[in-house]
């Protein structure tokens, strides 16, 4: 990774929460802890943390488009919702977004 890309981590985020504002039927995953995502999540987001992935019950005709914290445990939800079946994004992590968040 390139300096230059440590200064666009924050939009590379907000680009993939509006395709996935712009993507019909589309799921944000948020995959942080309940607390980690009670502290402020992206307006609309759903929370179904990383250690709980075994047991979604998400419609695998639906895009997902997941974040977490730093990109880290998006990756890894990705990795294992890809070997079940779902079609998914990982739009990296929050924690360089400076836009809207719900609490």
């Amino acid at each position: 990774m390139s300096i230059f890309n440590l200064f666009n981590r924050g939009s590379k985020f907000s680009e993939g929460i509006e395709t996935a504002r712009k993507t019909a039927g589309a799921v944000l995953l948020d995959v942080r802890t309940k607390e980690e995502y009670k502290a402020g999540h992206v307006p609309g987001a759903v929370n179904l943390p990383l250690d709980s992935l075994h047991s979604a019950k998400l419609d695998k005709s639906k895009p997902l488009f997941v974040y977490c914290l730093s990109g880290a445990r998006s990756s890894r939800a990705c990795s294992y919702l890809k070997d079940q079946g779902y079609e998914t994004t990982n739009i990296g992590g929050i924690s360089s977004y400076s836009g809207d968040l719900e609490r």
